[in-house]
């Protein structure tokens, strides 16, 4: 049964434990046969408009067994966040709720000019005005939060708007990326894991897999997802949104018939988008190799970078290779279109992280003046192939590889 492989639950609520004001099927009984069998209950929600203490109170009604200290609410973990940066100030676009655990922490909430973050959650009544404002605070410095970026949260009536509208409008707006407490961001599982020891046997359940599921596996836990249809999983079986077990109700904890994958945590970050990347090996007469020394990364590496829109590949690398080098080049053959996660998963100061499916292609010097500095490139050389530089971008030996092979072929790799 999947309740002897584990010592620790973490539960979302909503859609897991009950929907609206009426707890879900098996969710009381299930909770409880938990608590006999000494199974410690943590209850995680992205919901910033309660309380801990309300939110056990809640679950108190529907006779579950809940203290204030099980409960970490994705409003309680952003005052725990903005205590651990030091922040005095903020605009609050949120709730009393939310106010309130700020206060809590000595954050003042009160309407300035000069705040020092932005915390952005839930509240029917936020308007245009409040995200011009929130606009104006982060262009001058404030530093952008919000709780959670739920794009709905379920109702008995359907899913509804939630806090991500308001984030997305304030991103767009300002072209900055906020710190985002709750699930799936790390923080909050960090919070609802450091009482326990890393040995304990811990999982994640819930109803969502951009949220409990992918959250749950970029800390490195399991994750049972509840779903009373018929699931199917992402394409790729390293999707870390794929559940490792999926039940109906609760009930299905203790159903000797179900059993759950081992997860293993793939060695590349999650990525959020998938873009486009082209890349040029460039010979010389003594079959030299012509490589550059990124600026943002101190790596050496081929000639590479984006599809920008409406370029054809072959237009885009010609377009990089003169950016980077001052090279005017044409393309000869195409070596191979490769997408590997693990070595083309990047991640960046801003916080993004981009899995890059990149086509590489052979090319030709046909002009140009080689440009040795540059605002993007520290270096540019010519290298033979037994003496490559040790900094190499992990990727680009097998492209050489397959360049070296001389066949005129394609590889999908």
């Amino acid at each position: 049964m999947l309740v002897d492989e584990f010592d620790v639950f973490l539960f979302d609520l909503d859609g897991v434990i009950y929907i609206g004001s009426e707890p879900l099927p098996e969710a009381v009984e299930s909770l409880k046969r938990l608590r006999q069998d000494k199974k410690i209950i943590r209850f995680l929600t992205n919901n910033p408009c309660t309380t801990r203490k309300k939110t056990a109170m809640r679950l108190n009604s529907h006779g579950i067994e809940a203290s204030s200290e099980e409960v970490i609410t994705s409003g309680w973990a952003t005052a725990q966040y903005l205590q651990n940066e030091k922040i005095r100030t903020a605009l609050v676009l949120g709730d009393n709720n939310l106010k309130w655990e700020c206060h809590q922490v000595g954050i003042n909430t009160e309407d300035q000019n000069d705040a020092e973050a932005v915390v952005v959650g839930w509240d029917n009544n936020v308007s245009f005005y409040d995200i011009q404002k929130a606009a104006k605070l982060i262009y001058k410095g404030a530093k952008f939060v919000a709780t959670n970026a739920d794009r709905t949260f379920p109702t008995p009536e359907g899913p509804m708007p939630a806090v991500g509208a308001i984030v997305e409008a304030i991103r767009v707006s300002t072209e900055k990326r906020p710190i985002i407490v709750g699930k799936p961001f790390p923080y909050m599982f960090t919070k609802a894991l450091e009482d326990f020891p890393p040995s304990a046997r811990v999982v994640m359940v819930g109803d969502n897999p951009e949220t409990d599921v992918l959250g749950a596996h970029q800390v490195g836990i399991p994750s049972i997802l509840i779903s009373d249809q018929k699931t199917k999983n992402f394409p790729s079986p390293r999707d870390f949104r794929n559940p490792d077990a999926t039940i109906t109700n609760l009930n299905g904890l203790f159903d000797s018939t179900i059993k759950i994958k081992k997860w293993i945590s793939p060695s590349f970050l999650w990525p959020e988008h998938i873009k486009a990347g082209v890349a040029g090996i460039i010979f010389d007469k003594a079959q030299r190799v012509l490589l550059m020394k990124r600026a943002d990364n101190g790596l050496w590496g081929i000639p590479s970078g984006h599809v920008e829109p409406g370029e054809t590949v072959e237009e885009a690398i010609i377009r990089e290779i003169s950016e980077e080098t001052g090279l005017k080049v044409k393309v000869n053959r195409l070596i191979g279109v490769y997408s590997d996660p693990v070595s083309q998963v990047f991640s960046y100061s801003n916080g993004n992280i981009s899995h890059f499916i990149t086509t590489c292609f052979e090319c030709e010097v046909v002009g140009g003046t080689l440009i040795k500095k540059s605002e993007e490139t520290l270096d540019v050389n010519y290298f033979g192939f037994n003496h490559l530089p040790e900094n190499l971008l992990c990727m680009h030996p097998k492209w050489l590889k397959d360049a070296l092979e001389k066949e005129q072929i394609s590889y999908i790799r």
